[in-house]
């Protein structure tokens, strides 16, 4: 079993940065692949970013591409985002999530370890 805690979101200004952690206990994340997803108000789950557990290889969303880079510390088991040039379109409950295997991907039927969510709120 895997427990997912997320932390760092904040409120912010339009092109502010921030940086979330997912940090792991029950099995280490260098092993498997993990995503990030966010919940808009009003909107379904979507993808963001995600690592693969060997290779290193990372996908993005569209919408991020460019802006925010996913990262891992395995000394502190912990799965990093790094977010840049924040828009209001970025305002969500960001979560993290861990795959059984290494593959990762955006398919959130690919991850069946959640964390709780941590808030990212985004002023105009």
């Amino acid at each position: 079993q895997v427990s997912l805690v997320e932390s760092g979101g904040d409120w912010v200004q339009a092109g502010d940065s921030l940086r979330l952690s997912c940090v792991a206990s029950g099995r280490m994340l260098s092993s498997v692949g993990v995503g990030w997803f966010r919940n808009p108000v009003g909107k379904e789950r979507e993808f963001v970013a995600a690592i693969d557990g060997n290779g290193e290889t990372a996908y993005y969303a569209d919408s991020v591409k460019g802006r925010f880079t996913i990262s891992r510390d395995n000394a502190r088991n912990t799965v990093i985002l790094q977010m840049n040039s924040l828009e209001s379109e970025d305002s969500a409950v960001y979560y993290c999530a861990a795959a059984q295997g290494v593959v990762s991907g955006s398919d959130q039927n690919n991850y069946p370890f959640w964390g709780q969510g941590t808030q990212v709120a985004v002023s105009s």
